[in-house]
């Protein structure tokens, strides 16, 4: 999860301008009332997010309201027979004679070809260009309001009059009244709003109003990290008027979790992004918090390197002593102990003095985990134990979502992967193949909210998507198809074994931990389960921390996208007499279509350019992001 400090533009009316305005050109959108706060002049080397709303084709909405009777009119023979999505771009669209004309304006005013983009809708021609290209290209000055959360905005801008009657409007520029009415949707590339994310994937926000079904909540899961309610309260008044302040979600608190937290007991903006993702996209539904562990387990107990077998305890009660893979019920080396008689007391707060809660929560229609280790941190056993859980989880209808991780092909914070061993690092619970896990995709620079995204790759953050090929599981049959294919036509340029397995003589020396097939002098596993399955954005995304504005990121963001939407679709089948959709990977191989292929990008790491995103599945982005109707429409088609 990656956070780091928000600086947004939004087009808003400012002061007066003061620039000779050559001959040809007109006033194209003018305020006459300027703020008094707005009176900074900006930075000339300041670069602006540039968008250039074109007008509709005249001849279209021309006709617009016939057509709109005859699709409509209960006695035309057209009524019912709506159109597509596609149908309306193409029609609509402005004509390629205005768009022409604009671009030849922008490249011969100094706007390179290459750095102009054309939205997949049409409606607009998108580019950043410094201060001072916009005041030469508009004939105006730009200024700010010196905020951290900065405001810029012009009073009046100019185009030329041959190209006036192609142009709605430009931003940032004058459109505007205040902050609340800004145009959220011109900015994505800059700042991802609720507003952006249900641009991207195809969802309206549900009714407020809507008859919930109780018996369906989001499960999110939580360790060692605490929401803050101001925080959360900051953000919905902020980006979701909608969602009343005070909003939060029900907790069950497992052997001692607990939240939320104040600002002065450290919040965690993992929560934060979490929470400011999923409630957006849930809402009115309910979101259940799986707060696990008391502070000092939470906290990571340096001889307990264990990870999630607490919360499968409290979820399902036959999980404390299920056997398997050697190993019966958690495992006292590496898993927290309750009661926690740490120095021999349990007196103080930080730690939980009750027994080991087995089985005393119902697990959620849809979970959500947006953390994780790596393979080589945990011993093989241990992570089979864990991959039985998620198959009798899924067995139960629960649909188990993990982010893939932010690491790209090696492990970060480790040696950047298993140096003296030259392998990649696959990532975990996500190898296990009963799990969806989710990848992590961006909007380019100058790109709109309407044009593909690619597998997010922040060199600044140290962030990529992680993926690839698990050590530990082989390729599962719902994944085998697309596995294959991608092989056959986008082969890796890297040397791979076969049938790879962690030879984990011991748990805390990573330096043991080797491939069993090292000698073939591979870094990956042919034939291992594919990370990860699908993708959803994880950067740049708006959240609220220690009660400012913050820009936050990170697979931990795909993660509750994803979860939510199928937290909705659970909701939208319920509300039809069917019950949840449990695990959703089989569907989705079979049905990629409903999913948006990412095809650009990659997720370098170990010295290497890592994996690419491609056509059909890959090890970046799985098999793509998600069209929320198209997905609704497959599963409401099931049983």
């Amino acid at each position: 999860m990656l956070h780091y400090v928000l600086i947004t533009c939004l087009g808003l009316f400012w002061l007066a301008w003061s620039r000779a305005v050559p001959p040809g050109h007109v006033v194209h959108e003018t305020r006459l009332l300027s703020h008094p706060q707005l009176s900074r002049r900006m930075h000339p080397d300041t670069l602006l997010p540039m968008r250039i709303g074109l007008k509709h084709n005249k001849d279209a909405l021309a006709n617009a309201e016939r057509w709109l009777m005859e699709v409509s009119h209960p006695h035309s023979p057209k009524y019912g027979q709506f159109w597509t999505q596609e149908t309306i771009i193409d029609v609509f669209r402005p004509s390629d004679a205005a768009v022409k004309a604009v671009a030849r304006w922008l490249t011969s005013s100094g706007i390179a070809k290459h750095r102009i983009t054309h939205s997949d809708n049409k409606g607009w021609l998108a580019f950043d260009a410094t201060v001072q290209e916009v005041e030469s290209l508009l004939h105006t000055e730009y200024f700010h309001d010196g905020q951290r959360r900065a405001s810029v905005g012009c009073n009046q801008y100019h185009v030329p009059s041959r190209i006036q009657q192609h142009i709605d409007y430009i931003t940032p520029g004058v459109k505007g009244q205040d902050k609340n009415s800004n145009d959220e949707l011109a900015n994505c590339d800059q700042v991802i709003t609720p507003a952006c994310v249900r641009a991207l994937y195809n969802f309206d926000t549900a009714d407020p109003t809507a008859p919930l079904n109780p018996n369906n909540s989001l499960g999110i899961f939580e360790e060692g990290d605490f929401y803050t309610q101001a925080d959360l309260d900051l953000f919905f008044s902020n980006h979701t008027s909608y969602i009343p302040n005070g909003t939060h979600p029900t907790l069950n608190s497992i052997d001692g979790g607990l939240a939320p937290n104040n600002w002065t007991d450290f919040p965690g903006s993992e929560s934060e992004l979490d929470f400011a993702l999923a409630y957006p996209i849930v809402y009115p539904q309910n979101i259940t918090l799986f707060q696990t562990d008391d502070m000092y387990y939470a906290q990571r107990d340096a001889s307990k390197s264990g990870w999630f077998n607490t919360f499968f305890d409290a979820i399902d009660g036959s999980y404390c002593t299920y056997s398997a893979w050697g190993e019966t019920g958690n495992d006292p080396s590496l898993d927290p102990i309750y009661p926690d008689l740490r120095n021999g007391t349990a007196s103080d707060q930080d730690i939980y003095a009750g027994p080991l809660m087995c089985g005393v929560y119902k697990p959620t229609n849809v979970i959500s985990i947006s953390y994780g280790v790596f393979e080589m941190d945990l011993p093989a056993y241990y992570q089979k134990r864990q991959c039985d859980e998620l198959l009798k989880l899924a067995l139960q209808g629960v649909s188990v979502v993990q982010a893939s991780g932010d690491t790209g092909v090696g492990a970060g914070g480790y040696e950047d992967c298993l140096r003296d061993n030259d392998v990649f690092t696959p990532t975990a619970l996500n190898s296990c193949p009963w799990i969806t896990n989710v990848g992590g995709t961006t909007i380019e620079t100058g790109n709109t909210v309407y044009d593909p995204e690619v597998a997010v790759n922040n060199p600044w953050q140290d962030y990529s998507s992680s993926g690839g090929f698990s050590n530990i599981f082989p390729i599962p049959d719902y994944q085998a198809s697309a596995v294959a294919h991608y092989f056959k036509h986008h082969d890796p340029p890297y040397p791979y074994y076969h049938d790879g397995n962690w030879n984990q003589t011991t748990t805390h020396n990573r330096t043991k931990l080797l491939p069993v097939e090292k000698k073939q002098k591979g870094i990956y596993n042919r034939n291992g389960r594919g990370i990860p399955d699908v993708a959803a954005n994880g950067d740049k995304i708006a959240v609220w921390w220690y009660g400012e504005p913050s820009l936050s990121g990170g697979t931990s963001a795909s993660c509750p996208i994803f979860a939510s939407l199928l937290n909705r679709i659970v909701e939208e089948r319920l509300k039809v007499g069917k019950g949840p959709i449990g695990f959703v990977n089989p569907a989705l191989y079979a049905y990629p279509e409903v999913l948006n292929d990412i095809t650009n990008g990659s997720n370098p790491g170990c010295g290497t350019d890592g994996f690419r995103a491609v056509e059909g599945w890959d090890p970046v982005t799985g098999l793509g992001t998600p069209d929320y109707a198209r997905m609704l429409g497959l599963f409401l088609s099931l049983p």
